[in-house]
């Protein structure tokens, strides 16, 4: 092919992909606001714009109202051309999400199974990708792929944990899944993932410190609209820091760490019930010993909000299982706790609480192969 040819096709790919992402981004456009915002000619967005909907990636839907002329007609993608799976794996379950292309969960499910590195767990996990799927009737070419979400450290080339205290997983490998598979597939940190998920719903995030607050504690952080791995993969693993040398056992063989204070187990074994029964009594405001449990919970949240504050500077995100149980007075009072004792005022706006409950890491796992479709829609799709 001569060099002019290579360079007309790869013109053609650019064009393609400004044209798509442009309708992505703006979710609702028209065809002469794309020719004026993109600077393009009418022929070449028109002919970009027949190539994406004979692929099916795009669809004219309605007609704006007129001011004046003819109505435009309505031009969106077509967001759920492609799926992404999330699986968030736990000790006694896992969470799973089908996401469009706006990140939008339009499926989920939690399967109750109890982990354990054998063949026949991991079959059964496949089994039962497999069967949502089918029950979705999504159809196998659709799937971007299946992105899992687990706890423990996973390793810098992504093929397996290489720390898993909690579900004694060390030994998963990315391959456990993608051999059972016929979708792509990768293995991600659940607070990672999570945090993935942050940086997926507020655009302006450019520094901030993640606490998810699952059944057992995880953390991450974000610096330069990044999540922050470290030399080893160990950053962001705030779970760890000890915040009494004296406190209960932890674990990972040490005592006092936050883990032992603000995950959703802790506060569970603390209270004597489950988390679901612990909050229907806080909110009737009758039990004293009830209030005082969860006063405690916050403050040595704040105690720990406070001083990963003065490393990184920037918004402090609640995240996972405990978030959709905040509710505004619970955020005043941790808001007032982080305070006491700060040099300089922590403002409310940079408390945010996640809404994804705990489908968050199944989420924020699936959002990786929404990306990389996106990025990469120029070429044959």
């Amino acid at each position: 092919m001569s060099e002019r040819g290579v360079t007309t096709i790869t013109l053609k790919q650019i064009n393609k992909e400004k044209v798509y992402q442009y309708i992505y981004r703006t979710k609702q456009t028209s065809k002469l606001q794309i020719v004026q915002d993109l600077k393009m000619g009418l022929s070449t967005v028109s002919q970009n714009l027949n190539v994406l909907e004979e692929e099916g990636l795009i669809q004219r839907d309605g007609y704006f109202e007129s001011t004046g002329g003819r109505k435009a007609q309505v031009i969106q993608i077509v967001s759920d051309v492609r799926i992404s799976i999330g699986i968030g794996i736990l000790k006694k379950m896992f969470h799973i999400v089908a996401i469009d292309l706006y990140g939008k969960v339009i499926a989920k499910d939690t399967i109750d199974l109890d982990y354990s590195d054998t063949e026949e767990y991991y079959e059964k996990v496949a089994n039962k990708i497999d069967e949502f799927i089918e029950e979705y009737k999504y159809q196998k070419e659709r799937i971007l792929g299946v992105s899992i979400a687990t706890q423990g450290i996973i390793s810098p080339d992504g093929s397996g944990v290489m720390y898993g205290t909690i579900m004694n997983n060390v030994k998963m490998r990315m391959s456990d899944f993608s051999s059972k598979l016929p979708y792509p597939c990768r293995l991600v940190h659940d607070s990672k993932a999570a945090a993935y998920l942050e940086l997926w719903n507020h655009s302006e995030l450019d520094s901030a410190v993640v606490f998810l607050l699952n059944r057992n504690l995880g953390g991450a952080i974000i610096t330069n609209r990044k999540v922050h791995e470290g030399s080893f993969m160990h950053s962001g693993v705030i779970e760890h820091i000890c915040i009494n040398s004296d406190g209960p056992l932890c674990y990972c063989g040490n005592r006092g760490c936050l883990e032992t204070y603000c995950s959703a187990n802790s506060l569970s074994e603390i209270a004597g019930m489950s988390i679901k029964e612990f909050f229907e009594k806080l909110r009737e405001n009758k039990e004293e010993n009830i209030k005082q449990i969860w006063k405690e919970y916050l403050k040595h949240l704040a105690f720990a909000m406070r001083n990963l504050n003065l490393v990184v500077d920037g918004p402090i995100i609640i995240s996972g299982y405990l978030a959709p149980y905040f509710m505004e007075n619970d955020l005043n009072y941790l808001l007032k706790q982080i305070n006491l004792s700060l040099p300089f005022d922590f403002p409310k706006e940079n408390l945010i609480v996640g809404t994804n409950g705990q489908y968050t890491p199944a989420i924020g796992a699936a959002l990786f192969y929404v990306k990389k479709f996106i990025d990469g829609i120029a070429p044959t799709i």
